[in-house]
């Protein structure tokens, strides 16, 4: 099974996007998948359901800390080529979608009321979040597969 599918096989089950994507690279990250699961609930829905950034690109930010972040005082070349990959996968997200703010992605649909909760159901928009998280995993392998 691909990343893509893992990760939005993980959404389906009803965790939210920042979780299905982490988990869907947590085998080559070193983690576990409920540590990963753990580490991004709190990003979903653009960030506690706030809708600021989407939840997929969070994730991915996560992912391309994990691989390529900086642990030592002496590392900063390793902040800079971090900071570069999550520049370039915001802007792949935004040149493909317009925007990375969950809230404008979903139309509007406020995620902090009943009301916007009953639309995103009734208008099916996690079709919407599917093509989001499947397009943050293709990001993150060509991202990963040029750097081997």
């Amino acid at each position: 099974m691909s990343r893509s599918e893992i990760s939005v096989n993980k959404f389906k089950e009803g965790f939210n996007c920042s979780q299905s994507v982490l988990f869907s690279f947590a085998d080559c990250l070193g983690m576990s998948e409920d540590n990963a699961l753990k580490i991004m609930t709190g990003f979903g829905a653009g960030m506690g359901r706030r809708q600021e950034i989407c939840g997929a690109v969070s994730g991915g930010i996560a992912v391309l800390s994990m691989l390529y972040g900086r642990t030592g005082s002496d590392d900063r070349q390793k902040s800079e080529e971090t900071y570069d990959k999550t520049r370039k996968l915001i802007e792949a997200f935004i040149s493909n979608y317009g925007t990375a703010n969950c809230l404008s992605l979903l139309g509007g649909c406020r995620l902090l009321s009943e009301e916007g909760q009953q639309r995103f159901k009734d208008e099916n928009m996690i079709e919407h979040c599917y093509d989001f998280v499947r397009f943050v995993i293709e990001h993150l392998e060509n991202e990963i597969n040029e750097d081997r």
